[in-house]
């Protein structure tokens, strides 16, 4: 008897999703609550699990078919496995190619293939230009998979490439070549990929943000040398004790409750002809991912202590890059703060996150000669940058929250105090 593989309730709101990669292929043994396809969605990517245990009998939604909550994606039979005739004969009725003929196309076709490693579609595209062998690539993704980072740390190390395969004595010449080694194939210097449902709505609330806002961009510094001191200071016996490391976002995060309870129209947002002030501090946390940028939402972080705070942007970052967000993660929010020096960013201009009036930039932390009390001093120094929407949010408020945020930063226990 046949068990019916569905697309299962996406969340409020959310009615559709593409089929991103069946992880299975048909007359493969399928075990119970065994990931058997990834779906995306415009806010998370999420995996189907297998109701029951057999053989995946057939695939009804292909890859890349958009599916609505309830639809049939496939069907798991009974048994531990089909013959291996049966997928193959299957595979030649959808692509007449000779069998023999290697695909030079679709590199992530070939390394997601029998037991060769997972390969993210990021990932797969570096390997087919850099020629890597992914079965000598250690991915540090879910399962094993190799994710973009992993696949562009190989190529600067220098992992060897497959042998290609010989034919008499003729040597086969990689589909890549390098520019000062003969002219590159025409048919190889372009690549189309279809863009993802997260991609198309990261797209669409950046442009609805430019669009619909009168976005502005305030700029102020931070000397990190009394917060560098403290947290190491402290470091160590914070670890000790609550069983997470002391970062900067913590300390970041509660300099901007506190201005933000100062100045309350930061914290608001534009409902038609309406101004709503958010008596809660639900602050957004942009995290960078393989699949885009997506942002979890730290609850009532006001009320949160720094460990707290540590730990909770901890466990979202890690379900970030697994993939693992819910659509509750990432709901709501009337702050974001984004941190583009992780990346290696001097200074940027944030896009707001609507329906939020304000989005914080951190930038990367570098030694500047500063002008200290009439002497020059070498000084850990890290700019800041609000994009405010200069509808709700004036210049003089825009200005005081960087101020307010530069002074708790500078000297730490303005936090403790509120002050």
């Amino acid at each position: 008897m046949s068990v019916e593989i569905k697309v299962p309730a996406l969340g409020e709101s959310v009615t559709e999703a593409t089929v991103a990669r069946w992880l299975k292929k048909p007359g493969e043994a399928v075990a119970m609550d065994e990931p058997l396809v990834e779906l995306e969605t415009d806010k998370v990517t999420l995996e189907v699990n297998a109701t029951a245990a057999g053989v995946l009998e057939s695939v009804t939604a292909e890859e890349g078919a958009n599916v609505e909550v309830g639809a049939l994606l496939g069907s798991i039979g009974e048994g531990a496995g089909a013959p291996a005739a049966k997928p193959a004969a299957k595979a030649e009725a959808a692509a007449p190619a000779p069998a023999a003929k290697p695909a030079a196309a679709a590199p992530a076709a070939k390394v997601n293939g029998g037991d060769a490693p997972i390969v993210m579609p990021s990932a797969a595209k570096i390997i087919a230009e850099t020629g890597l062998d992914a079965a000598a690539i250690a991915g540090s993704g879910k399962g094993g998979r190799i994710l973009k980072e992993d696949a562009q740390n190989a190529a600067a190390s220098g992992t060897k490439p497959a042998a290609a395969p010989a034919t008499g004595s003729t040597i086969e010449i990689p589909a890549f070549t390098r520019p000062d080694s003969g002219p590159r194939p025409q048919k190889d210097r372009e690549e189309r990929v279809r863009m993802s449902k997260l991609r198309k709505t990261i797209a669409s609330r950046l442009k609805q943000a430019q669009n619909n806002a009168a976005m502005l961009t305030t700029f102020n510094e931070v000397d990190m040398t009394a917060l560098m001191a403290l947290r190491n200071q402290y470091k160590d016996s914070f670890e000790k004790k609550h069983g997470v490391k002391l970062g900067f976002m913590s300390f970041f995060l509660k300099a901007c409750i506190v201005a933000l309870k100062e100045l309350p129209a930061v914290n608001a947002e534009i409902d038609g002809d309406d101004l709503v002030y958010k008596n809660y501090y639900d602050i957004g946390v942009a995290v960078g991912t393989p699949n885009g940028l997506v942002v979890p939402i730290v609850r009532d972080a006001d009320a949160l202590s720094f460990a707290e705070v540590e730990k909770t942007i901890g466990d979202l970052g890690r379900k970030a890059r697994d993939g693992k967000l819910s659509i509750a993660d990432m709901t709501g929010g009337t702050f974001t703060i984004s941190n583009g020096g992780v990346y290696g960013s001097l200074m940027s201009t944030p896009i707001l996150n609507p329906p939020q009036s304000a989005i914080l930039g951190m930038h990367k932390i570098q030694e500047r000669p500063m002008a200290v009390a009439g002497k020059v001093e070498i000084r850990p120094m890290m700019y800041l940058a609000l994009s405010y929407d200069h509808r709700i949010i004036d210049g003089r408020e825009a200005v005081t929250f960087l101020v307010r945020a530069k002074e708790c930063l500078e000297d730490p226990q303005r936090i403790l105090l509120d002050m």
